[in-house]
């Protein structure tokens, strides 16, 4: 990935390259961390670089637009923590137009500071909020991408914190955003047996 992304910064001068190390930059200040292959990693700054990954296996073409937006999708999540807003439903849709709004203003502002127009500017922040999900193509792709992200690398952590049904239910939905082609990604994964089980289970019905 890491020289896909080189070449694709040489191609574009180099406002790719500094928008990257920029989103980077800012995600590896992220007091959480995963440990990955015996290092521990900032979370945030792990989820961006799988995040541009599968979307990079799901579209080896993908457009600037789409990579950058991969890469700011959840840029500096942890400074808007869920626990800021009441544990209700309502409290809920809050922190997410909140960190949807925070998200824009925050890789809008590095994006302008490395040189993009206005035009880009906006055509990742649509995408990061997901406008056209059904019709636009790009859209759907980086849906799928965070469908793969989280059954990869998240469906492990969230076993031990919910009910099996509960996270049956939440396979289910999941499964209905993906495309087939992202359907199809999600079959390859080399889940874990429980894992595994879950997703057999989700399918079933």
């Amino acid at each position: 990935m890491a020289a896909e992304l080189a070449t694709r910064s040489e191609a574009s001068s180099s406002r790719f390259a500094c928008a990257l190390a920029r989103f980077d930059a800012e995600n590896a200040c992220d007091p959480n961390t995963i440990e990955w292959e015996g290092e521990r990693i900032p979370y945030e700054l792990f989820y961006a670089q799988r995040l541009t990954a599968w979307v990079l296996r799901l579209e080896p073409g993908a457009s600037e637009a789409l990579l950058l937006a991969a890469r700011s999708q959840h840029l500096c999540r942890w400074k808007i923590p869920r626990s800021q807003y009441e544990m209700t439903r309502a409290g809920y849709l809050q922190w997410r137009a909140e960190l949807k709004r925070f998200h824009a203003e925050k890789s809008g502002e590095i994006l302008a500071g490395c040189g993009y127009d206005e035009e880009t500017v906006a055509r990742v922040r649509a995408l990061n909020l997901k406008q056209g999900l059904g019709s636009d193509a790009e859209t759907q792709t980086l849906e799928d991408a965070l469908c793969l992200v989280t059954l990869q690398y998240q469906l492990g952590e969230l076993i031990p914190k919910m009910a099996a049904e509960k996270l049956i239910e939440v396979l289910r939905k999941t499964w209905r955003k993906m495309s087939p082609a992202g359907r199809e990604a999600a079959l390859k994964i080399p889940y874990s047996a429980e894992e595994r089980a879950l997703v057999e289970a989700a399918l079933a019905a």
